[in-house]
């Protein structure tokens, strides 16, 4: 398996980084390499599934916990099989528990080791990624989605035997799945328990394999459901549709699908949680004097009241015309940056009119232009 990059590194920050600091890098990251932005390119579509993952990881406290303590194996148990983690996984760390205390359940879940190999068990859960527009995570959406999951096989009920025929038990280990193997160690004999190698540890033999899963008892099919997108729903979160993952074996349940959502950038509007930070224009003449502009919002268009004497710079806060709330009440603001654009292109006409206007000004008219000449002043005596 390929050497992961430590998720730390992919990101960007340090081991004791805040959850602020992880999401601010996360989304400086997923926006530089968003497949929308950079079309055709592998390296990119490469780089922002790896963001991904590693915010998943880090963004979760109980999966960050296992990955601070255990690395790359304590959020993916089939990672370092040939050298991660020492060159031990999690079942390995099990064996070498059982050859010392004989499966007692210590430690690793020992007792687990024991179950009854045709009991009912929990499908995996199913991941998935889908694109959204920037309203349509604000506002919230339905979509139809496609699910790649494992089924249940319609022809066998799932034990995996042909038509007319049924799983036997295995007659190496008794139906267990399992076989008990004595070591002698410096500690004297112990036992452990160990898969069967006749049946692989599932305790039943197929005389015949069925033909619709050649004996696995799960096909891959897809299946198309449509989902309602939480309202307010941000870049890199995730919702669950519940019992939409594998189906389970044994008649176990089945798992969840998780929905991972990708919001594409818009052009006019940013995102800072729930609140709407937005860029407008104003003439010297408007910022100057004062005028009624139009604003756009998530909800549509407003009127404000640009005062007179506004400068650049300039943040207006219209309260609840944010983003709204998860799963709850109320909404984020919205906030406005005055930005002053200085003509260009002016006819000679324009240029001393201007010229005309500046030569009636006054150093009173500047606060900051009157305050920074005294301060020259100031230094210049000394």
């Amino acid at each position: 398996m390929a050497e992961k990059k430590d998720f730390y590194e992919v990101l960007g920050v340090g081991k004791g980084a805040s959850d602020d600091e992880l999401k601010k890098a996360y989304r400086k990251l997923a926006k530089q390499y968003h497949p929308d932005l950079n079309p055709d390119n592998k390296e990119a579509e490469a780089r922002f599934k790896e963001v991904n993952e590693a915010y998943e990881i880090l963004s979760d406290p109980q999966k960050k916990s296992r990955y601070d303590q255990f690395g790359h194996a304590g959020v993916d148990p089939s990672y370092g099989a040939g050298g991660g983690a020492g060159g031990f996984g999690f079942d390995d760390l099990g064996d070498i528990f059982d050859s010392f205390f004989g499966g007692s359940g210590f430690g690793f879940g020992g007792s687990t080791r024991t179950r009854n190999p045709n009991g009912p068990i929990k499908g995996a859960d199913v991941r998935i990624n889908i694109p959204l527009d920037f309203m349509e995570a604000v506002k919230g959406v339905k979509k139809k989605i496609n699910i790649s999951r494992n089924e249940t096989c319609g022809e066998c009920g799932g034990n995996g035997a042909a038509k007319g025929t049924s799983p036997e038990n295995c007659s190496e280990c008794g139906g267990s799945g399992q076989i008990r193997v004595t070591q002698r160690t410096p500690f004297g004999a112990v036992q452990s328990a160990r898969a069967c190698p006749k049946c692989g540890g599932k305790g039943t033999i197929l005389k015949e394999a069925c033909k619709g899963c050649a004996g696995k008892g799960r096909v891959r099919k897809n299946k198309t459901v449509e989902v309602s997108v939480p309202t307010g729903i941000d870049d890199g979160q995730s919702f669950i549709l519940r019992g939409e993952g594998d189906n389970g074996v044994n008649h176990g349940p089945s798992g969840d699908c998780v929905v991972t959502v990708n919001v594409r950038p818009d052009p006019l509007f940013e995102r800072d949680g729930f609140d709407i930070w937005c860029d407008i224009p104003l003439t010297y003449a408007q910022a100057t004097l004062g005028d009624e502009i139009t604003v756009p919002t998530v909800d549509g268009k407003v009127s404000y009241t640009v005062p007179e004497g506004t400068q650049p710079g300039t943040v207006f806060r219209l309260r609840n015309k944010g983003v709204p709330y998860v799963n709850g009440r109320g909404k984020g603001d919205h906030y406005v940056r005055m930005v002053l654009e200085v003509p260009k292109n002016l006819t000679g006409k324009q240029k001393d009119a201007l010229k005309a206007y500046d030569s009636m000004m006054s150093d009173k008219n500047y606060d900051k232009r009157k305050t920074f000449f005294d301060k020259i002043k100031d230094a210049m005596s000394k």
